[in-house]
């Protein structure tokens, strides 16, 4: 095999890549390092930079990026086993490939160099041959471990793409669901439903929203309502009640669940009386002169998610129905409340009793204003 053999057993077009990565010579013998070079433009690499000993050579790869390092065992002040030592330990250095260039007197030194994370070594005198070759093979395997690394940190973007979609994924699921049941849908369960014997149901209605939504352009009604309706939203989430839905301008809320608390009738009261609070606010802001009526009821209720596309959270049962006609029947700018939920409230709550009221499909019904707490 003579000196050109090696080129000839590479692609043409792998020649042409390892033909434009970067060598550095490092020796302080001016003499090696020429003829070191005109071995190196012989196999066609002429992208060859020198230093003339350890301190300069640290200097240069900390400064520029290399993809083969030709070091020298013998040098003063930082011998090649010192200079292998500091790239190998520097993370960001570590990946260059270092051939050590060392005399027969120094085998004990070489061994440890190839211990350190040397990639190869030459005797001193070196054959030509037995350079390219291995200076073939070093960089074959740099443009490899490049390539590798490449494919590394493409998985990474994409487990990082992946993971934020994930998290947004999350995130839009706990605006749609409440936290144990979307969690319970992460690890996979289906048809969640749940009986909670003990809740308090919430509907609300706006007054005077018909005529405003006509004198409205589609994006004027969205913005107001989305402005209103997230005021409802962040005192329902302090509160620590669960919003179920808003049906056009109707907003519907439940304490008590998914997570059961005995104080659910209690955090429904403030959260419907704040939400006058947050209704004068909107209107002066605005100036607007919306209105709200507002039902309550207390009792057991069924609740699931339903849906295949599209999740949904609800509610069912009497309990669900009686707090919508007490919506429905109540006075603009008042909180009506149901029996079962007065009896809960009546402790702490300044309330007003009505008269008997008969509801269809419900019969006769004492109803009561809540007023505020006392």
């Amino acid at each position: 095999m003579n000196h050109n053999d090696i080129p000839n057993l590479l692609t043409p077009n792998l020649l042409e890549q390892m033909m434009a990565m970067r060598v550095l010579v490092v020796d302080d013998s001016r003499t090696l390092r020429k003829l070191l070079i005109r071995e190196l433009n012989l196999a066609g690499i002429t992208n060859i930079h020198e230093a003339t000993n350890g301190l300069e050579a640290i200097d240069l790869v900390r400064a520029e990026s290399f993809d083969l390092m030709l070091l020298d065992m013998e040098m003063p002040e930082l011998d090649g086993l010192d200079v292998l030592k500091l790239i190998k330990s520097d993370p960001t250095l570590s990946y260059l490939p270092v051939i050590i260039i060392s005399g027969g007197d120094q085998f004990a030194k070489t061994v440890e160099c190839i211990q350190v994370g040397a990639e190869d070594y030459l005797p001193k005198p070196f054959n030509p041959i037995l350079l390219r070759a291995r200076v073939y093979s070093s960089l074959e395997k740099k443009r490899l471990r490049d390539i590798d690394r490449g494919r590394i940190d493409e998985l990474q973007r994409e487990k990082e793409l992946l993971s934020i979609e994930q998290l947004k994924t999350e995130k839009l699921m706990l605006n749609i669901l409440p936290k144990p049941i979307a969690e319970r849908l992460k690890r996979g369960e289906k048809n969640i439903a749940g009986n909670y014997p003990e809740s308090t149901v919430m509907f609300s209605d706006l007054v005077g929203f018909t005529k405003m939504s006509s004198e409205k352009t589609a994006g004027e009604l969205v913005a107001l309502l989305n402005a209103l309706f997230t005021k409802f939203d962040q005192r329902a989430e302090y509160l620590g009640l669960e919003k179920i839905k808003t049906i056009g301008d109707a907003y519907m809320a439940v304490g008590g669940l998914p997570i059961p608390r005995s104080d659910h009738a209690q955090i429904v009261a403030d959260m419907a009386l704040g939400m006058f609070v947050d209704l004068k606010e909107f209107n002066d802001s605005h100036g607007m002169t919306l209105n709200m009526r507002i039902g309550i009821n207390s009792g057991p209720v069924v609740a699931g998610v339903i849906g295949f596309t599209k999740f949904s959270y609800d509610l069912w049962g009497n309990t669900v129905n009686t707090a919508s006609r007490m919506e429905s029947t109540s006075l603009e700018g008042r909180i009506q409340i149901a029996p079962s939920t007065q009896a809960l409230l009546q402790s702490t709550f300044d309330l007003e009793e009505r008269s008997l009221m008969e509801f269809k499909g419900l019969g006769q019904i004492k109803t009561y204003f809540l007023n505020g707490r006392r």
